[in-house]
Parts: structure tokens; sequence; C-alpha cells
């Protein structure tokens, strides 16, 4: 049967893209960099993790088994965004790798767009723009949202109907659930599907709740669960943290930006009061997996999380 894996599959390595000097992270490079060094340890102690990096003082503290090194260019660090989707085909794991395009346009993107192809063997190309964090599955069911698949910049004049039949065909997914309600302030993904809802087993939707009926993220929030409640999945909602502004931005600080992995599940938290319930959530849908929270209030400065600076893949690197 060939399908789209969905992450909780068993995995062989993360990918990780180590921040530079060139890249947003600089003013405060070294918070940054601490950050995901806590993330690639938690990962290594369950599987490799495949370390991209541009400048080698940035990666020397490094030391583990697990931990795979590759040099090269990058614009930015959201691996999650540029990587190789993997599919199953005749039962066997290829990578698939879509344009990317910086977000329709908003950022460069030259470096990053063709870090797939030079490092692992793709077994075909698109000039479909696709970002990861656009798409979550469980294996049969794509769900995304449309803000962000038929946004202008992207692959425009293809129309909705055309978008659902290439992505059914070329991903082997039956059903497309296309979320029309739900966004985060300060996110500039235009609304992607891991910042969200996300799938947790094949029958588990976890889902953003906003509580707060003075938030600005209330009345969407509450539309996107209604459009949740209409699919035939269970739901679980995760509940939206409290504002964090930072240069006077409010910042998408979100617990559906989690990442599973062999034995474990990492979970952003945010010094937060909803931390603790995020987490015991975690811990009732996943109780065969350690869940791990790591402190990501940098990582949302520069409006991603956890899950959007991963990949997974489920093959060995050549």
């Amino acid at each position: 049967m060939n399908y789209l894996i969905p992450e909780w599959e068993k995995q062989e390595f993360i990918q990780l893209v180590f921040p530079h000097k060139n890249t947003d992270w600089a003013c405060y490079l070294n918070e940054a960099i601490d950050t995901f060094t806590k993330i690639a340890y938690a990962i290594a102690e369950h599987e490799k993790v495949l370390i991209c990096y541009e400048d080698k003082n940035t990666i020397s503290h490094l030391k583990h088994k697990n931990f795979l090194f590759k040099k090269v260019k990058t614009n930015d660090t959201w691996a999650r965004d540029f990587g190789a989707i993997s599919v199953k085909i005749d039962n066997e794991v290829k990578l698939l790798d879509f344009k990317f395009n910086g977000w329709g346009l908003k950022y460069p993107a030259n470096y990053d767009n063709t870090i797939s192809r030079k490092i692992f063997n793709i077994y075909k190309s698109y000039n479909f723009v696709l970002e990861g964090g656009s798409i979550d599955t469980n294996g049969k069911t794509l769900l995304t949202t449309s803000k962000c698949l038929l946004e202008e910049n992207r692959n425009y004049p293809m129309s909705k109907k055309e978008i659902e039949e290439f992505l059914k065909r070329e991903l082997f997914v039956k059903d497309i659930i296309w979320l029309n309600h739900g966004f985060l302030e300060g996110d500039d993904t235009d609304s992607h599907i891991d910042t969200l809802a996300r799938f947790v087993n094949k029958d588990t939707i976890v889902y953003c709740k906003c509580f707060d009926k003075n938030d600005i993220h209330y009345n969407e929030l509450q539309k996107m669960e209604k459009e949740l409640k209409k699919t035939k999945f269970n739901q679980i909602p995760l509940p939206l943290p409290t504002p964090k502004i930072f240069d006077n931005e409010r910042l998408p600080a979100t617990y559906v930006n989690f990442l599973i992995i062999n034995n474990a599940v990492i979970v952003p938290t945010y010094n937060d009061k909803y931390d603790e319930i995020a987490l015991n959530t975690f811990r009732e849908i996943f109780k065969d997996r350690e869940i791990i929270g790591i402190d990501a209030s940098i990582l949302i400065r520069q409006h991603g999380s956890i899950h959007c600076i991963t990949k997974e893949y489920f093959t060995n690197i050549n």
C-alpha cells in the first residue's frame, strides 16, 4: 500500500538546521543555539539527529554518538518547511522534494530550497510549493488550512480542486480536511496546520482552543473547533498559552507544535500557567511514550516552535 507516512511510525533520524550569524537568530544567537542544543540532545537519547550547519563554531560543542553532521549553506533553520516529505511506495520509503519559496515569497529561500536535493536521495521533485508545516496526516487523511495552501503566492492559479487532486495523487491520501478558520497572531506562515491542529493517532486530532473570550483568537478558534467537530475524528483540546509579547509583538505560542519521536514526544513549553495542563494531556494521549517538555520561548521570537525546526525521516541518510 502506498501512503504518506504519519509522524508516529518508527523513525531513523530527525533533521535540525542550526542557527548562524546570517540567520534572523543573529540578535540572540547564543540563546537560540542553547535551545536548539537542548532539543538535539533530547532527541539523541531516542534516535539519530542529522545536524545541518553553516558555521562550525555553532556546533563544535555538540558531542553525542547519535549526532550526524552535514555542512550546508542555509538561509534559515526551518527544516519542517523545506525538508523532504516521506511516503511509502511498495513498502519502500521514498523522499519527495517540493518547492520552498519562503512562505509565499515573504523571505529569501534560495539556499533552503536546495538543501534536500543536496543531502538526500530524492525520489521525485516538484515545482509545486508545499511546506511540511502546512500539512498533517494519519496516513490516509490530510489535514490542512485553506489560508495557506490557497494563498496566491504559492501555487496560483491552481484552483482548490486542482490542488486537492494533486495532493491526493502525489501523497497517496484519500481525503483532505480543509480548515477555513483558525490563526495565531504573529504567525507569518499563513496559518500552518502544525500550529493549530494535529493528528496524534489514526482516530484523534488535538487542536488549539482559546478559553479567554477577550482574546483576539477566541472567535476564530471557536469556529475552527466547530469545523473539526464535523469530521469523523475524536478531538482533544490543548489550551492556547497566555499572550507572549516580545518587541511589542504577540508571539504565536502553541502546544500543538509538538514533535513525535521514537518512544517520546517533545512538547514546547512557555513558562505558562497552561504548561502542566498541556503536558498532562500529552501523558494521557501517549501513555507508552516519554513526554519531554522543552522551553520554546526563544523559538517563538522567530514565529515558530519545536515542530517547525525539526523534520523526521524514516530511512537511512546516504
